[in-house]
């Protein structure tokens, strides 16, 4: 490992590639894939404010390009290009200087863009030993991707074995394909997609694997093929993203993570957002209601310990669906009584002496129910939480004492209801 802001050595190249482009044309330069993330940027030391492009500000600033400016690229045939391209400059898409676009590309594929500031001309010398240098990024960038492919397959491998020569074989080809990030602490992310969105990950591609694209700074880029997760194409800090079966009806998708330390889920919270709105959509549904949600697992220093963390992560997501006070994103450690209550079977029955006040007729007494034992009991702060008069609120607590035959002044009574209640939201 290097210094490179905690990202690892194989990845600080971009940097320098972007420079090397920066150096040979005599203007910053700004590396992007082909979803137009950022990887990398030249720095911008002109003490013109003028010559300060708000397209290359905002994508240095949120990490990616608006749609219009997206759009107004593509339209002089960027991806298809394999030499350089000259955009003139169009104030309506938010685009106030012209540029120079140098396609990366390898094996006829167009990985990404490396974009000039500059309206100036170039020789064909210039411009040759530029386009040399794009070629070199495309061959790097597809040389990731091609690694990352073998760590998505080895993820899911080593989080559905179901023998231990499996989960040895899953864990060396992880290693293997993680090479010195192997050792890096990691955790794992969950992510349950929408109740309808979830369709459309579970009929994607095939193999569901990831490729890890470029990485500036301390931020890693995981792209992935459109044939595989739709909508998911670069998830800061990732490892690998693949798709896994996971807890009700559709997959999940787990996202491993490398951590800068084992103490900071930061990288973690920040993927499983990403992923999120990739997922959820411009306008998500909240959790309650089907919404995408997330979980994190504690971190883990070896790839033995990924099932234990993936069985901590699909537990938060599912907490987080039932509680939606700890989501979207929630973290294991943060799950109180849900970290005892997801152990169960997901399809367990209620407990018998709580079913009858579970039936959708008694819904509001079940509400009342829970909402009193979250307060620990104490009248005032019940009625006030629920808006009632308190003599309403001792007539409900005497029906549910009728209906499960439980006594609330009894402090095991009291538990067994809070727990089936809690139990019922999984």
């Amino acid at each position: 490992m290097g210094d490179n802001g905690g990202v690892p050595a194989d990845y600080g190249d971009f940097q320098e590639l972007v420079d090397e482009v920066s150096a040979l044309l005599g203007a910053p330069a700004t590396l992007e894939d082909r979803d137009f993330r950022l990887i990398a940027f030249g720095v911008h030391d002109s003490e013109d404010d003028s010559a300060v492009d708000p397209v290359r500000t905002r994508s240095i600033l949120t990490r990616r390009s608006t749609a219009e400016v997206r759009a107004w690229f593509e339209r002089f045939g960027i991806a298809r290009a394999t030499g350089p391209v000259r955009i003139p400059a169009e104030p309506e898409a938010g685009v106030f200087r012209g540029r120079l676009c140098l396609p990366v590309r390898h094996g006829g594929v167009v990985h990404g863009y490396v974009w000039l500031l500059d309206e100036a001309e170039h020789s064909p010398a210039q411009l040759s030993a530029a386009m040399a240098v794009a070629a070199r990024i495309g061959d790097r960038l597809a040389e990731l991707a091609e690694a990352g492919a073998g760590a998505g397959q080895a993820l899911r491998a080593l989080l559905t074995a179901l023998s231990r020569a499996a989960r040895d074989t899953a864990e060396d080809d992880l290693r293997a394909a993680l090479g010195p990030d192997a050792d890096l602490p990691h955790a794992l992310v969950c992510v349950w997609p929408p109740s309808r969105g979830g369709k459309r990950l579970a009929a994607a591609g095939a193999n569901g694997t990831a490729v890890p694209d470029g990485v500036n700074g301390s931020a890693g880029h995981v792209p992935l093929a459109a044939d595989e997760l739709p909508g998911i194409r670069a998830v800061p800090g990732a490892a690998a993203i693949v798709r896994v079966p996971g807890w009700g009806r559709w997959e999940a998708v787990a996202v491993l993570v490398r951590l800068r330390s084992p103490h900071v889920l930061a990288p973690a919270r920040s993927a499983a957002t990403r992923v999120l709105a990739a997922v959820g959509g411009p306008e998500p549904a909240p959790p309650e209601l089907g919404g995408p949600v997330a979980g994190l697992s504690d971190s883990r220093t070896s790839l033995a310990d990924l099932p234990a963390a993936w069985r901590e992560a699909t537990s938060a997501a599912r907490a987080a669906r039932a509680q939606p006070l700890l989501g979207p994103v929630a973290k294991w450690s943060g799950l109180g009584p849900y970290r005892l209550l997801t152990a169960l079977p997901a399809d367990a029955p209620p407990d018998p002496a709580v079913a009858p006040l579970l039936t959708p007729d008694h819904r509001e007494l079940a509400h009342t129910a829970e909402v009193f034992l979250d307060h620990a009991g104490q009248a005032g702060r019940t009625a006030t939480a629920l808006a009632i008069h308190r003599q309403t609120l001792y007539y409900r607590l005497s029906r549910i004492e009728q209906l499960t035959g439980l006594d609330l002044a009894d402090g095991e009574s009291r538990l067994l209801l809070h727990m089936a209640l809690k139990a019922a939201r999984l």
